[in-house]
Parts: C-alpha cells; structure tokens; sequence
C-alpha cells in the first residue's frame, strides 16, 4: 500500500508541473494528514523541487537518459526516489524505490516501471561531479549571474546555498500574549524564532516580513492603507499599533482570509485612481514581485521565472506606487517592499523617491530577502 504522504507528494509535484503553486498545495492538502504525513510529504515537494537540476542531472547519470525526455510522470517520480535516496538519512532504501515504481505504475505509465526501478537502485550517496556551477547550486544559470553582478560570487553562492535550506520558522507573538511553543526572541519586537511546540494561537510569519511594518513607524489612532495586503500578516502586524486601516487586494478570494481581522477591505486594482476620498498618514505597498528573496520556501520560483518578467513587473509596481503616493497625506510615511532580490523591482522603481532603504539577504540575514524603502511626503 502506498503511503498517503508519498502520494500527495506525487500529485503536488505533478500539479507544479502544470503550474500550481507547491505552497499553496501543500496547506490545502496537508489539512486532513496526520503530522508526520503531512511533513514528510512537504519534505518530499520542497526538496525535490529545491534540488530539481540537481535530480535531472542524477537521472541523466544513473539512466543515461535526459530527465526532459521522459514522461511527466516519470520524471517526477524519478526526482522524488532519488531525493530521497540521496537527501533524506531517516528514509528506507527500499521504501522510496518500491513507493517510486508503484506510484509510475498508478499513473498508467507501467511500462517504464522497469526502467524506474532499475535507476533507483543505482543510487547511492557517493559524491557526484557536477558539470557546472548551476547545477551544484541548483538555480538556473542566469540568475546566478545577476546576482554575481549585483552582490558578488561570495554572497551570490550564501544566497543559492540558503536557497537549498529547509527555512526556520518564526511567529508572531504580539505584547500580551502567550504562547505553549517553546521560542526565541530576536531583534523585531515581537517576532520570535521558534524552536518546538504548537503554533497554535500564534500567527506564522517570516522574520523577514516582521521586519518590514516597523519601518512605518505607526501610532495609535493613525489612517493605514495597506494596497496590496493578501494573505494580511503585515496587516495584522500593523493592528497591533492601533490604527485604523483598510486593507485591499485585486482578488477577492485573497482578501478574504482578512474579514476575521474586522477591517474595512476593499477589491481594486491598485494600478488605477484609487476610490478613496482621504488621504492616509501610512500606507504599505507589499508590491506584487517576482519572490527572488523567498526561493527556500518557494523553490518552483526560480524555474519558471524568466529574465523579461521582472522588466514586466517592475511596470506594474512603478504603476502600483504611483497611485499609492497619491494617496498619502503630506508630512505622510509610505513604505516600499517586496520579497524580491532584483534592483529592478527595487532601487530602480522608488529611484529619486525614497529616504532610508534596507535589504535582507538570505544567507546574510535570516530569513527570507526582502527589500524596503521608507517615503517621506
């Protein structure tokens, strides 16, 4: 019988396959396992897809096959026996081969069976020649050489290799309340690494994006507009200050996670007049980015991104921008992020506008990168 975590791993992987989102999959369809399942198949997904050139070039090894040439199914199959074969020490040899074949056999792809199995009990954990850089550091070529430009080689390899790394896990614990998990504090007031336990009663929230509220430097009884707020943690953040806010998203099915908060929500596309007659003290603009910064939680990111999307996106968060300073009340603050590592979406778009910037860089700082600029009216 095939264990459920390897099977949901296996109809994720196929489903990022076709463009779905592996964070997104797994919260929705974790929700029913039991704990150890549910880790074990978002170790599986995340891994696998962490490691994916990596995978391809074993497959090609112990085959002599290209991974691109086989069968979708196969070759996710395939990435997830050998990652676990070769990254993962707690798994059974003979676990991840059998579950392997048998999950090729279920998708109707029986005839490769064979193959499949005779691959996978090639692997082992002996060292492997990687033919170039890419690979070693499992990131596309290209981005590699930008951040090279951008950052240095050094930096540019401690953000691959962070890239590669299971992320820690940080909560948000406001003043005044408690929490069962056993956790750490850090410098942001309030965010906290955590070390075991429940998380229940606490939200989970990247120190990187805990660090990005305070630089709005709010206080009670302000006017707080937050224009692109899904899925709202920075919101939420925010409310512990007192303000008064009102949250927006160009999707409905985003913003609603944000009614618990007891807020005014509103559905707009923030590239256009925004319909409020006031202007606001405060205003986030979390711009929609290409996520370069948050790669070890998002790995399928860093294959489907393509060098003209970021000039692309960098149109629609000038656009975004525009209109948010608008709306901000003069002697106002508005605070300029993304989770993005790209000059383009960046320096590039607040350039002439912004008084203090600061950056977060995995492998440098913990966490997720981020970028932030502060804007004075």
């Amino acid at each position: 019988m095939l264990s459920p975590a390897r099977t949901l791993a296996f109809d994720i992987l196929l489903l990022v396959e076709r463009g779905g989102y592996a964070a997104d999959l797994l919260f929705a369809r974790t929700k029913n396992l039991d704990s150890r399942d549910a880790g074990l198949a978002s170790e599986i997904v995340l891994g696998t897809l962490r490691f994916r050139s990596q995978l391809d070039f074993l497959i090609e090894h112990y085959s002599g096959q290209p991974a691109a040439r086989l069968d979708a199914e196969v070759r996710v199959a395939l990435r997830m026996g050998i990652y676990q074969r070769r990254y993962l020490e707690r798994i059974p040899a003979h676990s991840s081969v059998h579950e392997s074949v048998e999950l090729i056999k279920l998708a109707k792809k029986r005839s490769a069976a064979g193959f499949a199995n005779a691959v996978l009990r090639k692997v082992d954990r002996q060292p492997v020649a990687w033919p170039n850089r890419a690979i070693e550091l499992a990131h596309p070529a290209w981005l590699l050489e930008r951040w090279d430009r951008q950052f240095g080689p050094q930096a540019a390899t401690a953000i691959a290799l962070a890239n590669l790394r299971r992320p820690e896990t940080y909560v948000r614990v406001p003043a005044g309340v408690t929490t069962a998990a056993e956790v750490e504090p850090t410098n942001i007031p309030g965010c906290y690494r955590l070390l075991s336990g429940d998380t229940g009663g606490v939200r989970i929230q990247d120190i990187g994006s805990q660090s990005i509220v305070p630089l709005l430097d709010l206080q009670p009884g302000q006017s707080f507009l937050d224009l692109c707020a899904a899925p709202g943690n920075k919101t939420a953040q925010a409310l512990e200050s007192g303000v008064r806010a009102i949250a927006c998203d160009v999707h409905a099915r985003r913003i609603d996670p944000l009614r618990s908060l007891g807020i005014d929500l509103v559905v707009l596309d923030a590239r256009q007049p925004l319909p409020f007659r006031r202007r606001f003290d405060r205003i986030l603009v979390d711009a929609p980015c290409t996520g370069t910064g948050t790669l070890a939680r998002n790995p399928e990111i860093k294959w489907r991104l393509r060098p003209e999307d970021i000039d692309e996106l960098q149109q629609l968060q000038r656009q975004i921008l525009d209109r948010a300073m608008e709306a901000l009340e003069p002697g106002g603050r508005l605070v300029y992020s993304t989770c993005s590592l790209e000059p383009e979406e960046n320096e590039e778009v607040v350039a002439g506008m912004a008084g203090r910037s600061v950056r977060r860089l995995p492998g440098r700082d913990p966490g997720d990168g981020f970028f932030a600029a502060t804007i004075e009216r």
